[in-house]
């Protein structure tokens, strides 16, 4: 009798994990959000809806695997800021990549449907915190820690504060789709949470910058 934890059973599993988050992430983009269905997951991706519902209870936490595998896709590493000693260069680049993700149409779906499922689930919000929105958290704060330690930030300034000043215009913007998301948008956040919680004696942003 095969094993049937053996190495090929392995990659058939992961062969199919790949195939839900895939149907998910398509049926997502392709809309409306209402009518993606486990069971209309399982007939795109070419396995029993039993399949997915082993290994997560809802559609909602389908759904977030999905968007987290994307993460986990992109490097395999943890979440890390770069630290190039240039707290504004560094800044701009990853508020520029934030912008350019919330601009994206597919990405954009997928995180308004998790967004919408989060409001009412509360047990996949918890999730999301842990899995999630923590570890970038902790990684955000780490390098702004080193901007501080640097004399780059405020010897005072509450780091989770400066992330919000950072995070909570460009999100409100994007939830509300009260205004466009540019590069230039996203540089004049990094200014104004420098101007906020820059040195005491001040950190003036170079001239000619404009929200856009």
């Amino acid at each position: 009798m095969a094993d049937e934890k053996g190495p090929g059973h392995s990659r058939r599993r992961e062969r199919s994990r790949q195939a839900i988050f895939a149907a998910t992430r398509d049926l997502v983009a392709e809309g409306p959000y209402e009518k993606v269905t486990v069971e209309a997951i399982a007939a795109r991706a070419g396995v029993g809806k039993q399949t997915i519902y082993r290994r997560w209870p809802s559609k909602s936490s389908v759904v977030f695997a999905a968007l987290l595998a994307l993460s986990e896709e992109a490097d395999g590493q943890p979440p890390a800021l770069p630290d190039t000693g240039d707290l504004r260069a560094d800044l701009s680049l990853v508020m520029r990549a934030t912008v350019e993700e919330f601009a994206d149409p597919s990405f954009d779906r997928l995180i308004r449907a998790l967004t919408t499922e989060i409001a009412n689930d509360a047990a996949l919000a918890a999730e999301y915190r842990e899995k999630l929105a923590r570890p970038l958290a902790e990684a955000k704060e780490a390098r702004l820690r080193s901007a501080q330690e640097a004399g780059q930030l405020d010897a005072d300034a509450d780091l989770g504060l400066v992330l919000e000043v950072l995070y909570a215009p460009l999100f409100q913007r994007w939830l509300h789709r009260s205004g466009p998301l540019s590069a230039a948008y996203a540089d004049s956040l990094v200014d104004a949470a420098l101007r906020a919680f820059g040195p005491r004696a001040g950190v003036k942003p170079p001239a000619g910058r404009t929200a856009g």
